[in-house]
């Protein structure tokens, strides 16, 4: 496999596999045209790679048994074929203890610092038609939403009307994480939880500080603990 330009390798496999078959590929097809450089890369850079080779990349991957993980629920739902179903973890934090009513149920990373923690009854978000829902009725006040939508495609419409997020991919970069401080929504990202329903009232602990700029690397992260409140159940 040829070396990345900036001289760094992917940390992920799929990126690696797929950025390596491109500069294989482009590399062999450069050198086969005999011409300078900068006459080719503005002028027949798709002679160098298409969009039927990256299909073909992808295509390959997937014949392989790989499964993507998906950003949006649009896209599992569209491409069932192409992507992972959710997993959520079976880890119980029962054992963590409570106070005064309260149970850990989770943990994830804070995206914004906040002075308190933030309390309300959870929505389990994962249908394009809920969206549209919230958008026609408007959202219920104090809603914190659950999602496995770690790219905000399905919530960025209506981010701004919840009290809280728990996100159950991604990090604090993801494109939810942005716009969770753009709005300035309290938001958990990365989450790990115990089973959740529809009216559950949780606490969102995001007074905990974000993860440091290596946590992701380091794995120091789910810091930020989500707790069930008045269920001794």
């Amino acid at each position: 496999m040829s070396s990345p330009k900036w001289g760094a390798t992917e940390m992920l496999p799929l990126p690696g596999r797929f950025n390596g078959a491109v500069r294989e590929l482009a590399a062999k097809r450069f050198a086969a045209t005999g011409a300078r450089w900068k006459d080719v890369v503005f002028e027949r850079q798709f002679d160098l790679f298409s969009l039927a080779d990256a299909r073909a990349v992808e295509q390959e991957a997937l014949d392989s048994g790989y499964r993507f993980d998906f950003s949006a629920t649009v896209s599992l739902e569209s491409e069932p074929d192409k992507y992972k179903r959710p997993e959520r973890d079976s880890t119980s934090f029962a054992a963590e203890g409570g106070a005064d009513g309260r149970k850990q149920v989770g943990v994830g990373d804070n995206v914004i610092r906040n002075a308190a923690s933030v309390t309300g009854p959870v929505a389990l978000i994962s249908k394009i038609e809920q969206v549209m829902g919230y958008l026609a009725d408007g959202i219920p006040e104090g809603t914190i939403a659950v999602i496995d939508d770690s790219g905000g495609t399905l919530t960025a419409p209506i981010i701004e009307g919840f009290a809280g997020v728990i996100c159950l991919g991604g990090t604090v970069r993801s494109h939810l994480g942005i716009l969770a401080r753009e709005y300035d929504v309290p938001t958990l990202m990365n989450c790990k939880i115990d089973n959740l329903s529809d009216g559950d009232v949780v606490e969102i602990e995001v007074t905990a500080a974000p993860p440091a700029a290596d946590a992701y690397e380091t794995g120091d992260t789910g810091h930020a603990r989500i707790w069930l409140i008045g269920n001794e159940g």
